[in-house]
């Protein structure tokens, strides 16, 4: 009776440590969970960056940020043709600090950016990411699995970005 009592012991922790490892690699994401704030001020978890449907841009910005306005702005230009020939969603996350945090609401409700823009003003995301210039984009597949990343903005750049977002849509296609 011992002997069956300790093999069904073993089995249970057998079958546990199994499951808790599958189930840390089914949910296993390469965007780091810190709380920050959506455009308003609310804190927004970035465990709530996700979408289902597609890839997710994070891309990292300040107001004082001449490329990330034009990159940003060139983004948004694109936005809802990329939106429907992949499914992206755009995260722009901005990086003024708590004394210019107050600008970031009128300065992107001025230029009518159709994607969801946050705000880092203690700069934890930013390190969790590893962001040390802006703009600092990050590409993720559907998963939250980082596929590429890249600094700086020149023009064209939003050609690589579709290129990338376009692999990750070919390589969720061959996987079903």
């Amino acid at each position: 009776m011992k002997k069956v009592l300790v093999l069904a012991i073993i089995l249970s922790v057998v079958n546990f440590t199994f499951a808790q490892n599958e189930t840390e690699n089914i949910t296993k994401r390469d965007i780091p969970t810190v709380e920050i704030q959506d455009v308003d001020g609310s804190i927004f978890s970035t465990l709530n960056i996700e979408n289902p449907d597609g890839p997710i841009i994070i891309d990292f910005w300040a107001t004082w940020c001449k490329p990330c306005i034009k990159e940003l702005m060139t983004m948004n230009d694109l936005y809802e043709e990329w939106q429907d020939e992949t499914g992206v969603k755009i995260y722009a996350v901005s990086i003024d600090d708590s004394r210019g945090t107050h600008k970031v609401k009128p300065f992107v409700d001025g230029k009518a950016w159709e994607f969801e823009v946050l705000k880092d003003p203690n700069g934890d995301f930013k390190r969790a990411m590893g962001v040390s210039d802006v703009p600092h984009t990050f590409i993720f597949d559907k998963n939250g699995k980082l596929i590429s990343q890249h600094t700086s903005y020149s023009p064209g750049d939003e050609e690589e970005i579709f290129e990338e977002l376009l692999k990750i849509i070919e390589a969720d296609t061959e996987e079903k």
